[in-house]
This record gives C-alpha cells, structure tokens and sequence, in this order.
C-alpha cells in the first residue's frame, strides 16, 4: 500500500526565511492528526468514509475560520480520488490552508495523509479542494434569506512559489465549478439511448431521525444489506458536489441511495439527502455521486454483475451514470495527473473540451510560476530564460511594450495574426472554434532541416481575463489530436506540450509579455541555437513582436475599455446564486451521514 520513498506532495517546501528572522508559516494553515480506533472504524478494520471527510471538513473549515475571524460553511466540495484505505492503529495527517479568497468565498485545499508510527512511513491517501463561505448572523439589508450576513473576504497573499501557484490555479478551479452542472447537463443531452442485459436489481434506503441519530443507524445496516455484493464494498472516488439548501438543527433527515449502474468493476452509488420539520414538504440539501469497487483477497478490484434499469426513472440514472463516468474519468486523467504524465498531443471532443482547456491553462500557470529560471541572454531589451528540471527543457522569452495590456491580449490572442510578427508561422487557419475562449489552430512552419518536410501542429489555444486586478492575461497552447485531421505524408507533425503568454500591465499602458513553452522534440529545433547561443533569431521575432504591436496601437485605441467588471459579476452572480441557500448544520455532519447510508445500497 505504502512505498518507503514520500509522496512529493508530503515532502515539506523549503523555509522561507522573513526579515525579522522567522521561519515563515501560511498564517491560514492547519493541522490535525488522529489516530484511527476500532470506534472510528468499519468492520473491516479500516477507517470509515463518513469520519476521514467528517475530520477533513472540521480541518478546512478551521483553516477558512482564522482567514475570515468569523464562523465559514461548506458550500462545495471537488472530486475526491482515495488511493488508499486506513487501518486501525494507523496516524491520519490532514492539513489544510486557504488558497485563495474571491469576493464572498474562498478555496481551501486539503491534503490527507497516513503514517505508520513503527515503520515510519507516510504516503499520500487523497487531496481535495473545498470552497467556504463566510457568514454572520445578523439580521439587516445586507442579510440574505436565511438571515446570514453576507462578507466580502480579504485577499490572500502568496509568499512561496508553491502558495503562487495554488493562488493562481484556484482562480481556474473555481471557473470549472461554475460552469459544472452545464457540462453534466451538455453531455446527458448528447448521450445516447443504451440496453444491458442484467439480473441484480436495485435496492433503495430510507431512513429517517432526529438529527444525527441517522448517523449510527446507517452504520448498524452496512454489515446487513452488504451481503448483496457478497463482500466489503470499497469507495474509490466522490463526484463534485454542491450544497443546495439548509438544514436546520431538529430537522429529521432523509437519506436515499441507490445503486445506478454497474460497469465492469465499479459502480455507481447516488445519494439523496433532504430534510422537513413537522408536516412540511421534504427540503433537498444535497445529491452526490460515488464510485465503489469490491476488492478480493488480493486488493484488486472483483468484475461485478450488471444492473437490470427499471423503466423510465432506472433507466434516465442508467444512462446519466455511463455520462458521469466519461466525465469522471477526463477529470481524473486530463486534470489531475502530473504534468510529467501528460501525452503530448491528447483526443479532443466537445465533451472533455472544458477539461482540456484547465489543463492547457493550469500547466501554463505552473510553468509561469517557477523561480527558479536562469538568464541565459540579453539583447535590445529582451531576455531569453532557461529551466532545467527533471529531464526537460524550459524556455521563457521576456520583454515590455508600452501600451495597455488588454490591447495586447487582444492581438496575440489571434493567432491567425501571428504569421505577420512571427516568421516561423508560415501558415495559420481555425479549424474549431469550440468555445468563445477556446479555438483550435492548424499551424504550418517551416522545415528545420535543408530539403525536409514543413511541419505542422494541431493546436488548442485556451484565453483567459484577469479574474482581479493582480491576475495577468492569459493565452495557453498545447497539442490536441482530431480525427478529420490525421497526420499526413507532406508534413511532419509536432506537439507541443505547454505554451503561451502571459501578459502583466506594470504600470498603466505599461505591460510586461513573458512567452514559455516547455520544449518538445518537435520544437526544440527552433530554440536550440538561440539558448546555445549560435543564434538570434528569437531576439528578431521578439522584436518584430514588439513592432507588430505597436503599429497596431491606434487600431485599438478607440476600442472600449475592458469589461472585466462585468464578467467579474456576472462569475459572482452565477457563484452567489448556487451558495445563497446553504445549511446551518456543520457540514461534518451531513458529509457522515451521506458516506454511511450509502452502505445500504450494498
């Protein structure tokens, strides 16, 4: 389960050393360690589901407790994917910390880890990302329905390079929240009708209590309603997920879970959860997804038999559970894996574009947030840069123009223009324009060799607006495959890994543009003569830039200033309107009894 070299997330960063002469800690960070007892455990020995995010949540909201003074509720909380369960005996390590404060919510990232006290080992079980909200109680104008004052959070300011960079993909993350429920909506319209032959019928739980008796009554029935699968049923990951009402203390709970579908070796679980009070009608406060295997004695997930969907209702969750697992696993493998793990050139189709655009920005973002580059050359005011790390080459290219950064995001953001800055864009053309912020290039440059063929990329190009003022503007490029664009004999393809602009206004019509790209095979060849120093082509193209840009100044003058105010509130409005209406129980709570009635599907 465990290796004995650490997972790079748990290895410490490097001490920052302040001017007083302190070592400096994220003033937001918490930690909490627990050892697990058999009280927190299931009968398996391992440490339940419900109690890891019942403390992983009691953690966060802590950390977002000492950034805001005053008390914070969960609004959502991202994908969960466990690697690995925890025994009894074994030491739980959460740590959590804000990692970006918006207007009214904030972003706490969590990071679990388990150590083995006699083998000194530790190794990573998951990490999540939680958005909080801060309130008040107090009843005036400013209140909203539920009587909570609505805050305005101060800022958070980044200090180390790894405080940078979760700053900056937070602003990303919180763009995929967004726009969430209209992706699982797109791909539900687009799925299409399918049979399967089956014999497992589904099983639907309800239970009903006071308060948080439900809690221990949904654990008393795992052990019982498991048989169905014949064996320990195992969570392996939690879909996003969205607090969509209140609960109230006295309220009685009603929990529903219900197996959806079966695949080869997993199945889905959704959960309902809803509360009332009396003789009122039932209050939905939340839905959420999970996907479960069952391991054999060896730890390897067992083949499951298939579900039979009952008409009409089973059949719609059949359907919507084959679309949440296609997302599910483009989240998991175009946005969470390593950068080092990522294909050069990845599929595209509308249904993972928004995935593939977060990964086309957040590498970008990554890469612009090193600090560790090393000046290799300067000349007429342009700076080349070089980074060497883990096998592979980095390259930035640095300089300024004195106009409005919005300006020049505008004009490099058309990469059909760039042919008349850039000699090695010979030819340019759209092929997709697969979002108002994402288009698909084919770009055609010249061959590296004398008698070659020319070479030619498939390229997402991914903007991006500040989302406040101290964000830069924002153009990704990375490699994409389409099928009705094959590779072909007169040109040799290349890939691009990551690429972009990244556009600072220093000063008002003052702007700084750093350019990178993480060097691949099929672009190296351009570079290599310029970093080794055999060339200056790349101080050319930079300055052409810079002409470029300069004589399409007063072509933009007349343009309106930007509307960056109005794309803030109307993200604030979309953000206020899913978080308006959250509930008063600790979330701890409600998060325990979801990842216990689950059980009863089993």
């Amino acid at each position: 389960m465990a290796s004995e070299a650490r997972d790079p997330l748990l290895l410490e960063e490097p001490m920052l050393i302040l001017e007083n002469g302190e070592v400096y800690r994220n003033p937001t960070e918490i930690k909490m360690s627990q050892i697990v007892l058999p009280c927190h455990a299931n009968h398996c020995g391992e440490l339940s589901v419900g109690q890891l995010l019942k403390w992983m949540d009691s953690t966060a909201c802590l950390a977002a407790e000492r950034h805001t003074g005053c008390s914070c509720i969960t609004a959502s909380v991202d994908d969960i994917h466990f690697e690995t369960t925890i025994g009894v005996g074994q030491v739980v390590n959460i740590k959590a910390k804000v990692n970006r404060a918006f207007t009214s919510s904030m972003e706490v990232g969590i990071l679990v880890s388990c150590e083995d006290l006699f083998s000194d080992r530790q190794w990573k079980v998951c990490h999540a990302f939680a958005t909080f909200v801060a309130r008040r109680t107090e009843a005036g104008k400013n209140s909203d329905p539920t009587g909570f004052l609505q805050i305005h959070l101060k800022q958070v300011i980044p200090r180390t390079q790894a405080e940078q960079m979760e700053y900056s993909l937070a602003a990303e993350r919180r763009r995929m929240r967004l726009i969430h429920a209209e992706i699982i909506n797109d791909l539900l319209n687009s799925c299409s009708s399918q049979t399967a032959s089956v014999w497992i019928t589904r099983m639907q739980c309800l239970l009903s209590g006071l308060g948080l008796k439900v809690s221990s009554w949904c654990f008393h029935l795992m052990p019982i309603t498991s048989r169905l699968c014949n064996a320990h049923p195992t969570l392996r990951t939690i879909d996003m997920f969205h607090f969509r009402g209140p609960s109230h203390i006295g309220d009685r709970l009603v929990l529903k879970a219900i197996v959806n579908n079966a695949f080869k070796k997993s199945m889905e679980v959704g959960v309902c959860a809803e509360a009332y009070q009396g003789g009122e009608p039932l209050r939905h406060i939340n839905t959420a997804f999970m996907t479960f295997e069952v391991l054999d004695n060896d730890r390897k997930p067992r083949s499951l038999p298939r579900i039979r969907p009952e008409p009409v209702d089973g059949k719609r969750r059949y359907q919507e559970a084959i679309a949440r697992k296609k997302i599910r696993l483009d989240r998991k493998y175009i946005i969470s894996c390593k950068q080092s793990e990522v294909p050069l050139s990845v599929p595209w189709d509308p249904s993972n574009q928004v995935y593939l655009s977060y990964n086309n920005v957040s590498a970008l973002k990554i890469l612009a947030a090193r600090t560790n580059w090393a000046l290799t050359s300067e000349k007429n005011k342009v700076r080349l840069y070089t980074l060497e790390e883990n096998q592979m080459l980095c390259f930035k290219v640095e300089t300024h123009v004195a106009m409005a950064a919005e300006h020049v995001f505008l004009l490099l953001s058309d990469l059909k223009r760039r042919k008349e800055w850039d000699h090695h864009y010979q030819e340019c053309e759209v092929i997709a324009e697969a979002h108002e912020d994402d288009t698909i290039y084919r770009v055609v440059t010249p061959s590296v060799t004398k008698g070659g063929n020319v070479q030619d990329f498939i390229l997402l190009a991914s903007k991006r607006h500040p989302c406040d003022s101290g964000d830069p503007y924002l153009i990704a490029l990375r490699s994409v495959t389409l099928p009705t664009y094959p590779p072909t004999e007169d040109y040799n393809r290349g890939e691009v890994l990551c690429a972009g602009f990244s556009i600072w206004e220093e000063e008002s019509s003052f702007t700084k543009i750093s350019y990178y790209n993480q060097a691949t095979p099929g672009v190296l060849p351009y570079i290599s003569t310029d970093i080794a120093g055999l060339s200056s082509s790349f101080y050319r193209t930079f300055a052409s830039c810079s002409t470029f840009l300069e004589e399409n100044k007063a072509s933009l003058a007349s343009l309106p200033t930007s509307a960056l105010g109005e794309n803030s509130g109307t993200a604030l409005a979309i953000e206020l309107c899913c978080l308006v209406n959250l509930k008063t129980i600790s979330c701890s709570w409600i998060l325990c009894l979801f990842f216990s009635t689950n059980w009863a599907c089993f």
